[in-house]
């Protein structure tokens, strides 16, 4: 996986469908474990007690999945709920849709329309208040330089597409960037040819992260 969108972490975004007076409500949170994700799931299920089905459907950036019907006829909910999620091109999410039972059958197209559309709707929902973030694999690199050299290197990073991140001041500077995954290159050799042939420069990762 070069790339993948998620919601931001700490956030979550929530939808209501109405379908012949049955309520859909999805609520899509950021999970990184199949843990949060049941924790998430188990937080919907008590904050709507009174409902009939709670059907849930989480993607990690892992590969693993998971989606359950929760009662519903087999694959009219969890399988339609995980599919809106693969088709937005998420990862480390989980979407929960509470129905409320409007009195009337909807069938079986009707549930798949009705829970995919819920959380649907959801990924549209995060994506209008900008919760959804692109994710990618990101190297970090920490380089320690006498102060003379200090707006150089800055720079240097810059020039090669980094961001700083972190900066300690001592008898030296230890100035800490983050690259995408294989731009760091550039600027090691440009803060070993400064530094006459010494390698000043600690690379960790890569890792996924927001860039």
């Amino acid at each position: 996986m070069k790339t993948y969108l998620t919601l931001k972490p700490g956030t979550e975004a929530v939808f209501e469908l109405v379908d012949r007076k049955s309520r859909f409500i999805a609520a899509l949170r950021h999970v990184e474990t199949e843990a949060e994700a049941e924790g998430f799931v188990d937080e919907v299920r008590a904050l709507h007690h009174d409902a009939r089905h709670h059907v849930p459907a989480w993607v990690l950036a892992s590969g693993k999945e998971r989606a359950s019907d929760d009662g519903e006829p087999q694959r009219t909910s969890g399988l339609p709920s995980l599919d809106a999620l693969r088709g937005a091109g998420l990862a480390d999410v989980c979407a929960v849709t509470t129905r409320y039972f409007g009195g009337t059958l909807l069938g079986p197209g009707g549930l798949v329309r009705a829970y995919g559309g819920a959380v649907a709707g959801a990924v549209e929902e995060a994506r209008s208040q900008g919760l959804v973030v692109e994710m990618r694999p990101v190297t970090r690199v920490a380089c320690c330089i006498p102060y003379a050299w200090y707006d150089q290197v800055r720079r240097m990073a810059e020039d090669a597409g980094g961001k700083v991140v972190g900066q300690i001041f001592t008898d030296e500077v230890q100035l800490t960037c983050d690259f995408r995954a294989g731009e760091e290159e550039a600027f090691r050799t440009k803060v070993t040819e400064l530094a006459s042939g010494r390698d000043l420069c600690v690379a960790h990762g890569p890792r996924f992260a927001e860039f």
